[in-house]
């Protein structure tokens, strides 16, 4: 089957673990014939973004990307904002999907493919959207004008074409039906996973002792993980401070990513702390073994990919609670932040630390449901069938 994984909706970067990353290279593997369609935006120095040349090129899992420019016809601020391309059309006609899988319908084009589909009624139509009420619409003007008004129209042209519209988070399957009033019969939950081998899991532990020989964490130390873009939402200064404060009960923090603007000055003072190991920005393929080589992973903030990453691995975790952001329980291979701060972070940590049977619990739910529930190749198909 001719699949089109299309990114148009957003920035799309090269290499990442990004679901608009991964899912196509599950269907490569797969057997199908897959492209991507794909903006101009993207990380360019791995903190911010910005814009490149359009382009045709192989990405590194032999995948073709297309990246089509903005119309020329608005000024560019406006076409980026409500993402109005040039060449739609006529890659549609070029390329000849039998599958089109929409990456968000947050973009004026979104048309396009609705009436390339009702032109072509074999084609099947997927949507999905990670949009919520956290990560967007956070003013006014977002949330009436671009949200409630010019995205929800780009949403309902796909609708009536459209096999199902996935929310990647249960908020996010919530904001479909209430922000761009979709169906609620056709809103279905489509997990975020982990890209995770069986060879991998199976060397875990190997490269659990490896990687903590490398970084120089003895295999006694009770070593906490976190990590992505180092920004101020995510209350990464609440984790380090508590690292800190566990330091006399062997506990190591490993904290990897780039930071915004905002956090270097706390990000280079965080560097001298003992106990904490920064990596900076890491490329894809370490993050596994990292993970492998963690105890507990703790997101005192806002949701990221991380947290599916984590407990797809098997590894027990920390996360803040937020509404609808809780799929990730599985019965016992987490627990809930209230607040994130670092009283909390100590305190919970220090539970586990007090109570190895609790701690032990929570490592073999975390290893029999989430390796299970979050492996990304289950998840690429059952996102097409």
């Amino acid at each position: 089957m001719k699949i089109l994984h299309c990114c148009l909706s957003n920035f799309y970067i090269d290499g990442y673990s990004y679901q608009e990353n991964i899912l196509p290279k599950y269907h490569k593997l797969e057997g199908h014939t897959v492209e991507i369609l794909a903006s101009t935006e993207t990380y360019l120095d791995k903190i911010k973004l910005g814009y490149v040349a359009p382009s045709s090129y192989m990405n590194p899992d032999g995948i073709k990307v297309t990246r089509i420019p903005y119309t020329s016809v608005l000024p560019a601020p406006l076409a980026r904002k409500i993402r109005v391309y040039s060449g739609v059309n006529s890659f549609l006609e070029s390329y000849k999907p039998e599958l089109i899988f929409v990456h968000g319908p947050q973009f004026w084009d979104a048309r396009k493919i609705a009436r390339y589909v009702a032109e072509n009624p074999s084609v099947r139509l997927l949507v999905d959207s990670h949009a919520d009420f956290i990560n967007s619409g956070k003013t006014w003007i977002s949330k009436n004008i671009l949200h409630k008004i010019i995205y929800r129209y780009s949403a309902k042209f796909l609708e009536p074409k459209a096999e199902v519209f996935y929310g990647v988070l249960p908020l996010r399957v919530k904001f479909l039906s209430e922000i761009y009033k979709i169906n609620p019969e056709k809103v279905k939950l489509l997990v975020l996973g982990a890209d995770i081998s069986a060879e991998q899991l199976e060397n875990r532990e190997k490269r659990r002792v490896e990687v903590r020989k490398r970084l120089g964490i003895t295999q006694d130390r009770f070593v906490m993980i976190s990590g992505g873009r180092i920004e101020k939402r995510k209350q990464f200064a609440d984790l380090v401070r508590a690292a800190e404060l566990l330091e006399e009960q062997k506990v190591d923090l490993i904290l990897f990513g780039s930071p915004t603007k905002e956090m270097e000055a706390d990000y280079n003072k965080w560097e001298k702390v003992s106990n904490v190991h920064f990596l900076g920005w890491i490329e894809p393929d370490q993050l596994y073994d990292l993970l492998f080589a963690a105890d507990l992973a703790v997101f005192p903030g806002t949701h990221s990919v991380l947290w599916e990453q984590s407990t797809g691995v098997g590894l027990p975790c920390l996360f803040r609670r937020w509404d609808g952001i809780q799929h990730i329980d599985l019965d016992g291979n987490c627990r809930f932040l209230e607040e994130g701060s670092t009283e909390e972070i100590t305190s919970q940590v220090g539970h586990l630390l007090d109570t190895p049977l609790a701690y032990e619990q929570m490592v073999r739910v975390a290893r029999s449901k989430g390796v299970q529930k979050f492996s990304y190749e289950q998840i690429a198909m059952d996102a097409i069938r």
